[in-house]
């Protein structure tokens, strides 16, 4: 699998698209670093919030309202994922053997499954209609909890990834 994984980082060094992130485009990486800050915040603005209702904070909102705003963090890990992509491509040896790259995609799919659970494991349906004051259920709370660590260790290992290097 490293071979599979070492061709293709070799490869992709060798397009355009690497060329440009890697300092072609003078202001390619700064600029995805933006929109990748930008989506960033569009995510947790809006989830987060979410998952603060849904462990008691800022009981006199209905949980139905703050669930409107999760469109814009569904943009904002649109946007995350193709600026992530751009900087895979841009550098991508600086990726395959981080050990903090890897760890940060373990939290992405620990997220992931979260919202899975979500939607496909009745959680949602458990706080539609829930009013202002009223205490989410157990399920909600747990969904709300694995989601605030899971975008932590996402945003805490990708941070990471310049300062703890290779470990493969």
């Amino acid at each position: 699998m490293w071979q599979m994984i070492n061709e293709l980082s070799k490869w992709l060094m060798t397009t355009q698209l690497s060329h440009d992130m890697a300092g072609g485009w003078k202001w390619g990486w700064a600029t995805c670093e933006t929109l990748h800050f930008v989506g960033l915040c569009l995510l947790l603005g809006s989830i987060g919030v979410l998952d603060l209702r849904m462990l008691g904070f800022a009981k006199h909102i209905p949980p139905g309202a703050i669930h409107k705003f999760v469109p814009w963090g569904v943009a904002g890990f649109v946007i995350n994922l193709i600026t992530g992509a751009l900087f895979f491509i841009g550098a991508p040896f600086q990726y395959v053997k981080n050990i903090a790259f890897l760890f940060k995609l373990i939290f992405i799919a620990i997220a992931g499954l979260n919202i899975m659970y979500f939607y496909l494991g009745g959680v949602r349906k458990s706080i539609e209609n829930l009013g202002p004051e009223d205490t989410p259920p157990l399920g909600a709370r747990v969904v709300s909890w694995v989601s605030i660590i899971a975008w932590f260790g996402v945003i805490y290992w990708g941070r990471m990834l310049p300062f703890v290097g290779n470990a493969f």
